[in-house]
């Protein structure tokens, strides 16, 4: 039997850094997008309720969820009534709203059922072997990139980011390996919908800018995020294409910039490649027909 993956904009439980009060707008920019995506029908407006509670920081009130979702107070209370009958939500002896147990555990069976993760896996731990720094595995997900496995430095000085987490793709080195291997029109595309933030002096921060970042990494193969994200990271990223399973994904090294010298990042640039290199193949191999 052929192995499973998951799809090219490939959908993990995310636990984000957005704030629990929020402005709408403020909501869709955390997307990585410039408007939020229209529900459609009862459980699109469901799912868009569960998504604002399960990707807060902290546990939501009712008025705070009331300002970002675009429906009525009394549709926005059956909804959230649902859910929690659901346990999908529930609610905190304060009155506050967070993810039920029945989300977490969707999520945890989802996780364990990651056929690509557990392809990927001993190619991470093998770059991490060999590079001794953070090592991220990543997901394509809309304008986003989804952390789906990551193994620590061995360093005392570590990345703050989290397995589910997701960051826009413009800003960081697996998210613009990644739209190096799209089409040139849908990398267009995604890059015109950006709601790009200068998060440091080096963020590329126009589609413009984009773009042109794009083009040097279909050349070379490797991308890097030269403090684009976060002041003082740097990291080298390798995209990867799983061909006919439709994933598109991401490998990368990741370190405090003070502590990587230039023959390291050419030593990454290598290692990065033939990772990605390696789990393309493996990918191939379980998605081809078995033999007899």
């Amino acid at each position: 039997m052929a192995a499973t993956v998951q799809p090219r904009d490939a959908t993990l439980a995310v636990k984000d850094s957005r704030p629990a009060s929020v402005e709408k707008a403020d909501f869709a920019d955390a997307k990585g997008e410039k408007e939020s995506a229209p529900s459609t029908g009862t459980l699109g407006k469901a799912l868009e309720v569960l998504d604002i509670v399960a990707l807060a920081d902290r546990p939501m009130r009712f008025t705070d969820i009331l300002q970002i979702v675009d429906q009525p107070r009394g549709t926005l209370h059956r909804q959230l009534s649902n859910l929690i009958e659901e346990g999908l939500v529930t609610v905190n002896p304060d009155g506050t709203y967070d993810a039920g147990l029945r989300l977490l555990k969707l999520a945890a069976r989802a996780w364990s059922k990651n056929t690509f993760r557990s392809i990927a896996e001993p190619h991470v731990r093998k770059l991490h072997e060999a590079t001794g720094e953070t090592v991220h595995l990543g997901v394509l997900n809309g304008l986003e990139v989804i952390y789906v496995d990551k193994i620590e430095s061995n360093q005392t000085v570590r990345m703050h980011s989290q397995l589910g987490n997701a960051s826009p793709l413009y800003c960081t080195g697996i998210g613009k390996a990644m739209l190096a291997l799209l089409d040139e029109e849908d990398c267009a595309n995604r890059a015109q919908r950006f709601d790009y933030k200068k998060h440091t002096e080096t963020t590329l921060h126009t589609a413009d800018l984009l773009l042109n970042e794009i083009a040097r990494i279909r050349e070379v193969g490797v991308s890097h995020d030269r403090e684009e994200h976060e002041v003082g990271i740097r990291c080298v990223s390798a995209g990867i294409d799983g061909g006919d399973s439709t994933t598109i994904a991401g490998v990368s090294v990741t370190a405090p910039a003070y502590r990587i010298a230039e023959d390291t990042i050419l030593e990454w640039e290598n290692l990065v490649r033939q990772t990605a290199k390696a789990i393309e193949q493996d990918m191939a191999a379980a998605m081809g027909p078995r033999s007899r």
